[in-house]
């Protein structure tokens, strides 16, 4: 079994390599992203993920566990590192440090098959989402509520950035992503069996009493434009979320989340 080996030097190449992605031009060239603390690290090995680097703070990982994680890695043949705080300080976050890193590969799958998707399946399609906040929320809450999977489409911020990892919770190790060019998908969402849905300023329907016909399909745009003209004409149903007050949109992730549980809602129980 291999051991950890001990770090102490800001400057070692490792430590370079793994600070390096927190930029997306690294993360792209490498295929490699990180995440912070041992509960994300877990649900990253509940779902298949086995990290090409463990990097943990020296003496932290002697029982519960990261102890566990720690094994489990030298045990998988990966490469561990022990490391001083200060070290660890230059590899986490700015907010709320954690103990533990890992560095995974990305992971992309392809566009199903349009016209065999299962009819109980909820697939999210976004366009241009540019807030990685609003991205990693939204990953969670399509995990929450048991949607296939999501596309990104175009100019999207980058699922796999430190920001929104954090913001999904683990559940970026548990959804289906698929990203592909607004033409490519243009041409692949007409083949889809069921709804095409899209939330929209000149929606006809109230998104709590339309008639979904499954498989659904929801499509969100950006946070400012909204959806393209492109992708609009693209939709079999435009749906609007009715407000009382002097507002005519809600934030992304919130927008999403409830048309999100409306449509899985009939699957849902505690």
């Amino acid at each position: 079994m291999l051991q950890p080996k001990a770090i102490t030097s800001l400057q070692n190449e490792r430590v370079k390599a793994i600070r390096a992605l927190e930029m997306r031009k690294a993360r792209r060239e490498t295929g490699l992203f990180v995440a912070e603390g041992a509960s994300l690290l877990i649900t990253a090995r509940d779902n298949g993920f086995v990290p090409k680097t463990l990097v943990y703070r020296a003496g932290s990982a002697t029982s519960g566990a990261a102890q566990g994680l720690v094994q489990w890695v030298l045990g998988a043949g990966v490469e561990c590192l022990e490391v001083t705080e200060a070290v660890l300080g230059k590899l986490s976050s700015k907010d709320n440090p954690q103990s533990m890193i890992g560095v995974f590969e990305q992971r992309w799958s392809s566009l199903p098959a349009a016209a065999s998707v299962e009819d109980g399946a909820v697939w999210l399609a976004l366009e241009e989402v540019r807030d990685p906040g609003n991205l990693g929320t939204i990953i969670r809450t399509a995990d929450a509520v048991g949607a296939a999977g999501i596309i990104l489409i175009g100019a999207c911020c980058d699922p796999y950035s430190h920001e929104c990892v954090r913001a999904t919770m683990g559940s970026v190790f548990a959804m289906p992503l698929v990203r592909t060019e607004r033409k490519v998908f243009l041409e692949w969402v007409a083949g889809w069996r069921g709804d095409v849905v899209g939330t929209h300023l000149s929606g006809a329907e109230d998104f709590r009493t339309a008639a979904y016909r499954a498989p659904v399909l929801l499509t969100m745009g950006s946070e400012g434009p909204g959806l393209s003209p492109e992708l609009t004409a693209a939709c079999r149903r435009l749906v609007k979320i009715p407000m009382a007050g002097q507002l005519d949109s809600l934030n992304l992730a919130v927008a999403t989340a409830l048309v999100l549980y409306h449509i899985r809602g009939p699957n849902l129980s505690l």
